[in-house]
């Protein structure tokens, strides 16, 4: 992203140490936005990398600007205390908020494959403690900022776990909710002029990921994506939206980061355009007895949205 297609802008991301938060805030950054991250970890150390001073230097790097605000989002008052200073220092101006921020993976990864009842039930607060209610006090303020403006965008960090099972029963609940409240909160907000979204990345190995011991399942449905996608891309495609005249038709909606790139010629970090779930192509090549017949289908040739829904077992 080289044109500072935000210039002026302020921008939020929360669970900015490392992963996709981490990619989002250096894309947004060189867009020209400035920035707050949020995160637990002030300085990284060599027993666990990621921090917020890391993913600052990203962003400068990259001739962005950024403010490092260390959160625990499983904290109200701390939430609280973030929009205030947000309010105080850019006089009540915050343009997009995309919540990130999760806590739980490597629980997550260690009791995958164990039904819910053979797991403490902390579970479902491990996971959606910060990666929903978080979100949901996030968006309060953050709707509090951008309606009197008239302009905004929020942005949930989801997934496809909120269509079909994924992980376990409480990423599951927690990322269905996420693309519940993107569609809850666009409903009353436009009106407004303030968008609501749920961002659905695709198969991202984020180092957190990788460098678990329990990572095998994990590694092996990322092997299902001939191209995965950079902890960037999901940046890049958010930068887009955020200044996309269009932006308010996707408002209520999921966005695919690999639908919106491909109509929006958005390619990632290398150039190239990452593998799209909904593809012929892609889902033929998970069955084994039509594998053969992927490489001969073009990569534009989709399962209409309708009859995706439809792999949902809500019905």
């Amino acid at each position: 992203m080289t044109t500072k297609l935000l210039t002026g802008r302020v921008a939020l991301v929360t669970g900015a140490t490392r992963g996709i938060g981490k990619g989002i805030a250096v894309q947004l950054g060189e867009a020209g936005a400035l920035v707050y991250i949020t995160g637990r970890t002030l300085k990284s150390s060599n027993d666990k990398p990621g921090s917020l001073e890391e993913t600052a230097e990203a962003i400068r790097s990259r001739g962005g600007r950024c403010i490092p605000v260390c959160v625990n989002h499983e904290n109200a008052d701390e939430i609280e205390a973030l929009f205030e200073r947000i309010t105080k220092e850019q006089d009540g101006r915050l343009d997009i908020l995309v919540n990130n921020a999760y806590k739980g993976v490597e629980r997550l990864l260690m009791t995958s494959g164990k039904p819910f009842w053979e797991v403490e039930p902390d579970m479902f607060d491990e996971v959606n403690n910060v990666g929903l209610r978080n979100h949901y006090y996030c968006a309060v303020y953050a709707a509090r900022l951008m309606v009197p403006r008239k302009q905004g965008l929020i942005v949930f960090v989801s997934s496809p776990g909120g269509l079909r099972y994924l992980f376990n029963v409480a990423y599951g609940v927690g990322k269905a909710a996420c693309d519940r409240m993107a569609a809850d909160t666009a409903f009353e907000l436009r009106k407004h002029n303030v968008g609501s979204i749920s961002l659905w990345p695709g198969g991202v190995g984020t180092d957190t990921i990788l460098a678990s011991e329990h990572n095998a399942g994990f590694l092996k449905m990322l092997k299902k994506f001939d191209k995965p996608e950079s902890a960037e891309y999901a940046g890049r495609i958010i930068a887009h939206l955020a200044q996309n005249p269009s932006m308010m038709q996707y408002s209520g909606k999921i966005v695919m980061t690999a639908d919106y790139g491909t109509t929006y010629s958005i390619p990632d970090t290398d150039g190239e355009y990452p593998t799209n779930i909904r593809s012929f192509s892609y889902l033929f090549k998970q069955v084994p007895s039509l594998s053969w017949l992927s490489g001969w289908i073009p990569g534009f040739l989709k399962v209409p949205y309708w009859l995706f829904h439809q792999s949902s077992n809500k019905f």
